[in-house]
């Protein structure tokens, strides 16, 4: 019997945290993120920074040998 890939797996998990802002201001693109398995961490200030971290730590886990 196998198990199933999970559709969620845990070394894709990231944690964002957004820095706080005035309650009527919009939600502003800065903050932290890491990567919950390894560690990796970074603060960004664009959505487009946050976007090319998120990218290069999953390439990292596609080249990793299963």
């Amino acid at each position: 019997m196998t198990q199933a890939e999970p559709t969620l797996p845990s070394n894709r998990a990231f944690v964002v945290q957004f820095r706080a802002t005035k309650s009527t201001a919009p939600v502003s693109p800065a903050g932290r993120v890491e990567h919950v398995v390894s560690g990796q961490a970074t603060r960004f200030e664009s959505w487009e920074y946050l976007q090319r971290f998120l990218e290069q730590v999953l390439a990292e886990i596609e080249a990793e040998p299963p």
